[in-house]
This record gives structure tokens, sequence and C-alpha cells, in this order.
């Protein structure tokens, strides 16, 4: 028994050194597979007959270092004679490294590349990702666009307001400069002069308004009496029931919605405060665009970039000339629609004629809209104060002035400048009174007459840019090219 653990240890140390042994020959076996040729192994040319004896595969060092079995010739006896043949049998797992992997046979089918995933997708549908992409990130803009605006509301209409003022009063202070006024004394006289205009045909539409309201309700209630004999005679057997019981039910509608009454009152007097503020703030503006106008645009020229300045110069005097041409024909086309209107009107013996006619002056402001807002407001006081045919005669004069207003007075006072077709008048002025009310459906179509210049400009600019990079002609080119002197 003492001898056992004698012999133990003697086992363990003999197989330590086998472990030894073998380790040291697959190194010499990975340095001999390193240095042989990597195209093939041949076998030895001493074989009778110069052929191999067995079938040898040979090995080559793959992309990852690992050991591939190529197909070789093998020779096989057939009635004793040595023939060569292909072998498809990979070797035996003995004869390949461990860590080798087994080249795949020759009937395995050809697996193709995949291809990159770019080039798999159609052009088409390409051409959508990139345009639609593009349209996500603009139409986000425009919503935050829209979002800021209806948040600054009233600082944006103001402005907008001082900025189709100053566009009305900025030939005054050009002229009396021309004249020899300093700038300060032309822009205060311009200013002064022109709010004090506003006020007083303000004060006189209120002064007629309240020295008429007791006659217009007295002629009202008349011609509601008048209306409701007329129907109790006419074809559509109304009877004298029918009209009281539609009576009551007003009378009880506006007495169970005496809450809502109150807070629309509340709102409105909300929204005068708010129209004086706009008021103001736009008198503010005004002034100080006539007065110091042209520094402001300096100042604004030099926040753009440097490749886009140039550009911007010579788009910002374009659309100034293009929003001055639209307030002075706006406002010479609305004052012809109200003197004409008017003196209708004053010829009918319509009550409240001037007040009415400054209201169509301020509506026609407003494109298509204003005009029939306008002249549904005059038929109807004339068919409440003078009857039927007053308001037919009416609807007929306010029909002939907008007629000649479409047809010769735009074209022939505002000119090809400010030319906006119709359809782009309908929708900017829908668009402006959805996202600002009465203030964007006035402000829609300056503005979009505005964009119109600039973008047009822009486009052209870049045109004339690209002319100018493009490099000079040469020899037969050049001499078609340049230009030909006159001829005497």
């Amino acid at each position: 028994m003492s001898r056992l653990p004698q012999w133990v240890g003697g086992l363990g140390a003999g197989l330590t050194r086998l472990a030894q042994r073998l380790e040291e020959q697959r190194r010499r076996a990975e340095a001999a597979a390193e240095s042989a040729d990597p195209e093939e192994l041949r076998c030895d040319a001493s074989t009778p007959g110069g052929l191999p004896s067995r079938p040898v595969f040979a090995s080559a060092v793959g992309s990852a270092g690992t050991l591939t079995a190529t197909r070789t010739a093998g020779a096989d006896t057939v009635d004793g004679v040595p023939h060569t043949a292909a072998t498809d049998a990979p070797p035996p797992a003995s004869a390949l490294p461990p860590d080798s992997v087994p080249a795949p046979p020759s009937y395995a089918p050809a697996v193709a590349a995949r291809p990159d995933p770019v080039a798999a997708v159609p052009w088409g549908v390409r051409v959508a990702a990139e345009a639609g992409w593009r349209l996500l990130v603009l139409a986000g803009t425009l919503w935050v666009l829209a979002k800021v605006i209806t948040t600054i509301e009233l600082v944006v209409l103001s402005f907008i307001a001082a900025l189709l003022i100053t566009a009305l009063l900025q030939p005054t202070v050009a002229w009396l400069r021309n004249r020899g006024l300093a700038r300060g004394l032309a822009t205060a006289l311009t200013f002064i002069g022109g709010f004090v205009v506003l006020g007083l045909v303000g004060w006189f539409v209120v002064w007629q308004v309240q020295d008429n309201i007791g006659s217009v309700a007295d002629r009202i209630q008349q011609g509601i009496t008048e209306l409701k004999g007329w129907l109790l005679k006419s074809p559509f057997h109304v009877t004298e029931s029918q009209i009281n019981q539609i009576a009551k039910n007003l009378q009880d509608a506006v007495g169970h919605n005496t809450e809502a009454i109150t807070t629309a009152g509340l709102e409105g007097v909300t929204v005068i405060l708010e129209v004086f503020t706009g008021i103001l703030l736009a008198m503010f503006t005004t002034l100080f665009l006539l007065y110091d106008g042209r520094r402001i645009w300096t100042w604004l020229l030099k926040l753009m970039p440097g490749a886009a300045r140039e550009g911007v110069a010579g788009a910002g005097p374009r659309a100034w000339r293009t929003l001055t041409a639209y307030v002075r024909g706006t406002v010479i086309v609305a004052l012809i629609d109200a003197i004409f209107i008017g003196i209708g009107l004053w010829i009918l013996d319509v009550p409240l004629a001037v007040p009415l006619a400054v209201f169509i002056f301020l509506f026609a402001f407003i494109p298509l809209v204003g005009a029939v807002v306008s002249g549904a407001l005059a038929c109807v006081v004339a068919l409440a104060t003078q009857g039927v045919f007053a308001a037919l005669v009416v609807l007929a004069i306010v029909l002939g002035v907008n007629q000649i207003e479409g047809h010769v007075l735009q074209p022939f006072i505002l000119g090809r400048a400010v030319r906006v077709h119709p359809l782009a008048v309908i929708l900017s002025v829908a668009s402006g009174s959805l996202i600002a009310g009465v203030g964007g459906a006035v402000v829609a179509v300056p503005l979009v007459a505005v964009t119109n210049t600039v973008v047009g400009y822009l486009r052209a600019y870049s045109k004339e840019q690209a002319l100018r990079m493009m490099p000079a002609p040469h020899g037969a080119t050049a001499i078609g090219a340049a230009p030909m002197e006159p001829k005497g």
C-alpha cells in the first residue's frame, strides 16, 4: 500500500508530459500549415506513375485563419489499372485541424450576394420618401409659425396695419421732403394729418348713427308692420296667430339666452379694449416706420446670411412698391364705390346713407367678401325703411358698381403689378379669416401679392446668378454670343 501514492504520482506526471507533447505537435502542425503553399499541397512525385496513391485534399487558409479543403484528383484502380477520378468527398475529420470548417459540396446551390438596401428600394419610392419628409418639415414649420402668430395675433395685426398705413402715407412724406422740409417735420405733418382725417371720419360716422338711430328704429318698426300685413295678404296663407307665435318664440329665445348675451357683452368689452390697444400700437409703429423705415430695413438686411443678402436687398424695394401700389389702388377703388353707392342711397332717401357709404369704403379692403357684406347691409336697411322697390334699386346699384370695379377700376388702377388670380384671392381670404378673423382677411391679399412679387424676383435673380457663374464662351460660340452694334 505504501507504493500506491508513488504509482499514482508517476501516472499523473506521465499524463502531463503526454499533454505537453500533443500541444507541441499541434503547434508544429499549425506552423507547417502557415508556411505551406496556400494554393494546394501536392503529393510526392516519387509515387509510381506520377499519381498519388490516395486522394489528397489541398488546404488553403481562409479569411478567418481556418483551413478549407479543396477538391483534387485521386487515383482509383479498376482491374489493376490506375485511373484518375475526381472526388467530392470531404477529407476525414482526423485529417483537418480541429478549428477548420469543411468546404460545401459541389452540388450545393450557389447563394447570391444580398444587394444594397438602398439599391433594392425602387426609384419612385425613394423620390416620394425624400419629398415626403421635406414636406413634413415644411408643414411643421408652418404649423409652428401659425401657432406663434395666433399667440401674438394683436401685435402681428397691428404691425401689418401699420405697414399698410405707412405704404399709404409714405408718398406724402417723400413729397414734403422734396419740397425742402426736414425728415422729422415731414413725418410729423403726415402722421398727424393722416390720423386726424381718420379720426374725423370715425367721429362723423358715429355722429350720423346717433343722430338717425331714432328715426331708423321707427322706420324699421313701420317696415315690420308693413311686412306683417303683406304676409297676411300673401298667397302663402300665413295667419296672424302664426306670426304672433314666431314673435313669442323670438322673445322666449332672448329671455332664455340672457346669460349668453351678457357673456357676449363682456367679451365685446374685452374686444373693444384690444381694439384700442391695437390702434395705439399701430400708431406708434406707423410713426417709427415713417421716420426711420430705411434704417430699420438696413438693420434687417444685416441679419440675413451673406449669400442671400444681395437677393433680399433687391427683393425688398420691389415688395414695398407692390404693397404701396396695392394700398393706393384699393383706397381709390373703395372711395369710388362708397361715393357712387352713397349717392344712390341718398337719392332713394335711405336713412344713414353717409354711415353706410363709410362702411362700404371700409369693407372694400376685404376682397370679394367685403363688397357682398356691405351691399347686403345697404339692401337690408333700404328694405326695412323704404320698402321692396327701394331695396331692389339699391341691389341693382351695388351689383353695377361691383361689376365696374372688377372689370374696369381694378385692372386700370391696380395694373398688372399686383394682379392675383381670383382663386388665390378666394383661398387667401378664407385662410386669413380662419387664422385671424376679419384682420386676417384684410391682410391676406396684400400678403399674397407681395409674396408673389418676391418669389418672382428671387427666381429671376437665381437664374441671372447661374448665368454669371457659367464659363465664358470660346471660339465661334463667343463670336455668335457677342453683342452686335446697331447699324447707323
